[in-house]
């Protein structure tokens, strides 16, 4: 099929989720539909973006990474992933499909950090310029939940995430701020209730899509 232009769809939400692996699911239907679809995440997306990934989500030690540090650090790996592949992939028509975007660093950083949501809306402007999502889908589940997912996730058991080691207060937070971007921007955030088994998540999801995209 030719497509004019390309469609970016981002995978928000609270640890434990499941946001990767439907993410994973959908890009396997699109790429059955004819659509070429590219799929990425956040931080990362690139080997400079990787190597600052490793840098918040592992980072141990006498040193503190402090607040403003790694909302400037996500920012820089957002800069990088947009200028290398996501604004790249849009131009030549594909469907993006990220696994986080700039809503994660307004929920995490703006809102359960403190920083601020003004403070970290400009600087996602600056990042991403004109690389805005055309849609995302918000897997909500409640933090209990999130927490009770990522103790028992095999893949990553034994990994160190300084993410998923916050506590549950922090993590009621992040679910808010989620569902505040949500209540500001119904057309473009969809929420989807993630506490349910995965085929009826996926399929909600794909009856969203099908509204986007012919």
């Amino acid at each position: 099929m030719t497509q004019k232009k390309g469609f970016f769809i981002t995978f928000e939400g609270p640890e434990g989720a499941g946001k990767s692996s439907q993410l994973q699911r959908l890009a396997e239907t699109l790429s059955r539909r004819g659509y070429v679809c590219v799929t990425t995440r956040e931080p990362g997306g690139t080997p400079l973006a990787e190597t600052l990934r490793a840098i918040l989500k592992e980072h141990q030690g006498s040193e503190t990474l402090h607040d403003k540090t790694e909302l400037l650090l996500m920012e820089a790996a957002r800069s990088q992933h947009v200028s290398e592949v996501i604004s790249p992939a849009l131009e030549k028509g594909n469907v993006v499909l990220c696994d986080r975007f700039a809503d994660s660093s307004t929920a995490y950083q703006g809102i359960a950090r403190g920083i601020g949501v003004d403070t970290v809306r400009g600087l996602n402007d600056f990042a991403y310029g004109n690389c805005r999502p055309d849609l995302t889908i918000l897997l909500d589940l409640p933090a209990e939940r999130g927490f009770e997912r990522t103790r028992h996730r095999v893949e990553t058991q034994g990994e160190i995430d300084r993410f998923e080691e916050e506590n549950l207060q922090f993590h009621h937070k992040v679910r808010d701020g989620f569902l505040q971007i949500a209540a500001m921007e119904p057309q473009r955030v969809k929420v989807v209730n993630a506490d349910r088994d995965v085929e009826s998540v996926a399929a909600e999801i794909l009856r969203i899509i099908d509204e986007f995209l012919p």
